[in-house]
C-alpha cells in the first residue's frame, strides 16, 4: 500500500510536470503566435497555467480509488478535496477570464462612457459564490441541491451581509444606463471632500482623484442619493465661464463733463457707442424745446454707462473670449461694498491653467483702466488709509 501511494504522488507530480512544462508552453507560444494575441493582449493573465493544476488533482482523485487497503474513509477524504480544489482552480480561471475581458474592453474607445467593470465584478461575486456551494457539498459528501435549498432560511441573512452589494449593483446599472459618470469626468461633491477627475468606476466604489493629488473614495450608491456636480458639459462645450464682479464706488458715479467726453473719443471701442450715444441724447433733448433748456431734464451720458459699454466692447474683441457664447455686462442690486458690475461671459478653452489666466488679463485690464472714466473701486480702509488720516489730521491741527 505504501508503495501504491508513494506511485501515485510520483505520478500526480510528473503530470503536473508534464503538463506545465510541455504542454501549458506549447498552448501559450501557439496562442501568443495568434493575431489576437499579439495585438490585443499585451499581459499574462495566468489562465492556461491556472487550469494546468487540474490535471494532478485529476490524477489523485481518479488513482486513489484503485490502492487496495486504503481505508475508505481516507479515499473520500482525499477524492473530496481533490475535487473541491478542482472547483476552486476552474472559479479561479474563470476570474482571469473575466479580468482579460475587462482588460480588453477597456482598450475600446467608448470604454469611459460605458465601463464594465462593475458587472465583471459582479460575475465573479456569482462564479465563488457557485464554487462556494460546490466545495461544501464535495468536501461534506452531500447533493448540492440540498445546500441550495437550506439558504432559502439564510437569505434575510443574506440580504443583509450583502446589502452594500446590492446596492452597489443597483447603483452601477443606474449610473451606466443613465451616463451619469464617466472615468475622466471632473466631479465635484463638497461633502465628502472631493474634487477632481473619475479614474476608476467598480461595482463598490468610485475613485477620484482630487487636484491636490489625493484621491477621495466614494461609495457607489452615493452618486444617486447624493447631490454633487459633474464638468463634464463645460468640458465638452469648449467654454469655461467668466463671472466675476468688479465693486465700483458708488459716489464716483457721476453724468460725464464735455472735457471728459471729448477725453473718451480717444477710445477705439468707444467711437461708435459715443456716436450713436450723442445722436440719441441730441434728438431727446431737442423734443423738450424749452423744458430741454435745464440740464435736470436732460438726457447725459453716465461714465459708468460709457465704462460699462467699454466692458462689453472689449470682451467681442478679446481673442480669448468666447464669441459664440453669452456675453453680458450688468449692474447687480447695491450693496453696502460698493455696486457690483459684473462681467458674464467665457472663455474659449476649457484649460485650467490658460482659464485662470485670461480670467486674470481681463481684470488686470479693468482695474487699471477704471480711473479713465472717473470711477474708482470700492474696498475697505486699510490700516495704511487709517495712519495716513491720522497724519493729515495732526498736520491741519498743527496748522
Amino acid at each position: 500500500m505504501a508503495g501504491s501511494l508513494l506511485l501515485l504522488v510520483v505520478l500526480s507530480w510528473l503530470a503536473n510536470w508534464i503538463t506545465k512544462n510541455i504542454l501549458v508552453r506549447a498552448v501559450s507560444k501557439a496562442f501568443n503566435a495568434t493575431p489576437f494575441a499579439q495585438q490585443a493582449l499585451q499581459q499574462d493573465f495566468g489562465i492556461i497555467a491556472r487550469l494546468a493544476n487540474v490535471v494532478p488533482a485529476l490524477v489523485l482523485a481518479a488513482g486513489v480509488g484503485l490502492i487496495e487497503g486504503l481505508p475508505h474513509l481516507v479515499v473520500e477524504v482525499v477524492r473530496n478535496v481533490s475535487n473541491a480544489f478542482i472547483v476552486l482552480t476552474i472559479a479561479m480561471s474563470l476570474s482571469n477570464v473575466l479580468t482579460m475581458v475587462n482588460s480588453l474592453y477597456e482598450r475600446r474607445p467608448d470604454s469611459k462612457t460605458k465601463p464594465i467593470k462593475g458587472y465583471i465584478q459582479l460575475l465573479k461575486i456569482i462564479v465563488y459564490t457557485i464554487a462556494f456551494v460546490l466545495m461544501v457539498a464535495m468536501l461534506i459528501d452531500r447533493s448540492p441541491l440540498i445546500l441550495l435549498s437550506g439558504m432559502g432560511a439564510m437569505m434575510a441573512v443574506l440580504l443583509l451581509i450583502f446589502q452594500d452589494t446590492i446596492l452597489s449593483v443597483v447603483a452601477s446599472v443606474q449610473i451606466a444606463s443613465n451616463d451619469v459618470i464617466r472615468v475622466g469626468d471632473w466631479v465635484e461633491m463638497p461633502q465628502l471632500n472631493a474634487d477632481g477627475d473619475v479614474i476608476d468606476i467598480a461595482l463598490h466604489t468610485v475613485k477620484i482623484q482630487n487636484w491636490d493629488r489625493t484621491i477621495t473614495t466614494i461609495p457607489t450608491r452615493r452618486f444617486m442619493t447624493d447631490p454633487f456636480k459633474n464638468w463634464r458639459g463645460m468640458q465638452q462645450s469648449g467654454g469655461r465661464r467668466i463671472k466675476r464682479s468688479l465693486m465700483i464706488d458708488q459716489q464716483s458715479v457721476r453724468f460725464l463733463t464735455p472735457e471728459e467726453r471729448a477725453h473718451l473719443d480717444r477710445f477705439r471701442l468707444l467711437k461708435d457707442y459715443l456716436a450713436e450715444k450723442d445722436r440719441d441724447i441730441k434728438a431727446w433733448n431737442e423734443a423738450l424745446k424749452e423744458q430741454g433748456k435745464e440740464p435736470v431734464n436732460t438726457r447725459r451720458i453716465t461714465n459708468l454707462g460709457t465704462f460699462r459699454a467699454y466692458v462689453q466692447r472689449y470682451l467681442q474683441s478679446h481673442p480669448r473670449v468666447h464669441q459664440g457664447m453669452i456675453q453680458m455686462v450688468r449692474q447687480m442690486p447695491p450693496t453696502p461694498d460698493g455696486l457690483p458690475l459684473e462681467v458674464y461671459c467665457f472663455t474659449n478653452t476649457v484649460v485650467w491653467v490658460e482659464y485662470e489666466s485670461i480670467q486674470a488679463d481681463i481684470f488686470d485690464h479693468l482695474f487699471a483702466i477704471l480711473p479713465e472714466f472717473g470711477l474708482r473701486v470700492y474696498q475697505h480702509p486699510s490700516g495704511l488709509d487709517l495712519r495716513q488720516l491720522r497724519i493729515e489730521g495732526l498736520t491741519a491741527a498743527d496748522n
